[in-house]
Formats: C-alpha cells, sequence, structure tokens
C-alpha cells in the first residue's frame, strides 16, 4: 500500500529538529501502510517520511529515489502499469536504480518535465522535489484513485497519504468547510 507525509515552509526556513520530530509523529500515524521499510528525507525546507510495502522489487525498491546527481527526488504511493514500455524509452538515456514500476516517474520527470503526468498509465499520488528549482509538485492519477491530503496554514504546506497523519500536526485546520460540502 505504502504511504508518505510532508511538510514544507514557503518562507524557505530549514527543516528543523522541531519540524522533524513532527514529521516522525505524522509518520506513525501511517505506518501501517508500509511495514517493510520507513526513509526519512530533509532538503531545506521541505521534509518527507515514506513508509514502504514491499510489493515489486522487494530488495532495492525503497523510496525516495533520486536521479543521477541527486538533485530530484521522488516518493510514489501506487502502480505505474505501463511502465516497461516508458523504461524502454529511456534506457540508455538513464541510470535505473531499481526495477520498481514507479521509478520511471524520475527519469521521465527529468526529460518531460511536469508534463510527466500525461504519459502515465497507473493509480498513484507522488511527491517530486526538484532541488535545482526549489520547487515541490504534488499529482495523482487522473482519476483520484490514490489518496493525497494537503493542507495551507501558517506558512506550510502539509501532505499525507492519510487525513489522520494531517490532522496530527497541531497547526491542521480541523474546522468544516461548509463551501465544500456542498460539492460532494
Amino acid at each position: 500500500m505504502c504511504g508518505f507525509v510532508g511538510i514544507i515552509n514557503y518562507n524557505g526556513a530549514e527543516c528543523s529538529p522541531e519540524s522533524f520530530a513532527l514529521l516522525q509523529s505524522m509518520g506513525e500515524q501511517i505506518a501501517h501502510r508500509g511495514p517493510d521499510d520507513t526513509q526519512y528525507f530533509c532538503d531545506g525546507p521541505l521534509g518527507i517520511v515514506f513508509n514502504r510495502l514491499s510489493i515489486v522489487d522487494l530488495q532495492s525498491g525503497n523510496q525516495p529515489f533520486f536521479n543521477e546527481d541527486r538533485s530530484v527526488m521522488l516518493v510514489v504511493n501506487g502502480e505505474i502499469y505501463n511502465h516497461k514500455e516508458l523504461k524502454a524509452q529511456l534506457q540508455g538515456h538513464h541510470v535505473f536504480q531499481s526495477d520498481s514500476d514507479c521509478e520511471v516517474l524520475l527519469h521521465l520527470y527529468e526529460e518531460h518535465g511536469i508534463d510527466v503526468l500525461q504519459m502515465v498509465n497507473g493509480m498513484f499520488a507522488a511527491a517530486i522535489w526538484d532541488m535545482r528549482r526549489r520547487c515541490l509538485y504534488l499529482a495523482r492519477d487522473r482519476l483520484g484513485i490514490k489518496p493525497l491530503y494537503y493542507s495551507n496554514f501558517n506558512g506550510q504546506l502539509a501532505f499525507a497519504s492519510e487525513l489522520k497523519a494531517l490532522l496530527t500536526h497541531p497547526d491542521c485546520p480541523r474546522e468544516f468547510d461548509e463551501l465544500l460540502s456542498n460539492l460532494v
């Protein structure tokens, strides 16, 4: 199943020890989604926790994934159905660290930018951190099969695979949004 949580500070403030402790707490809320491995990533204003359930590439498919010069990072919860054909298009241009179906998104992003999402057939929620641009992309498949929740507050964006992880953050709003309730 896998899952991830993250926080990015809009003001560029570094991921502090307090933020890291909060990320750990948020990650513990979704530990059941990935009992096989837990990884932590911090770079400048961004912190991410990834919990992995090993399904494909049991040995080397741990996340986050990094490109060759470690300037782009990717975490994914999901499955990319057309990964073999997409990987074939990239052969010779990139070094793959695993046989994971999801790693192909990383290298496709390097080649095509965020337009990669138009090429992918699958069910996924992903976070791409482009360290050169200092830009975070959050994405889901077209049908929204894999969940990805987020909230803006106090100069931060928090995101998670499950709502209860977001609600672990003490500043996350808990008020019911009347306007949004009309859309459901």
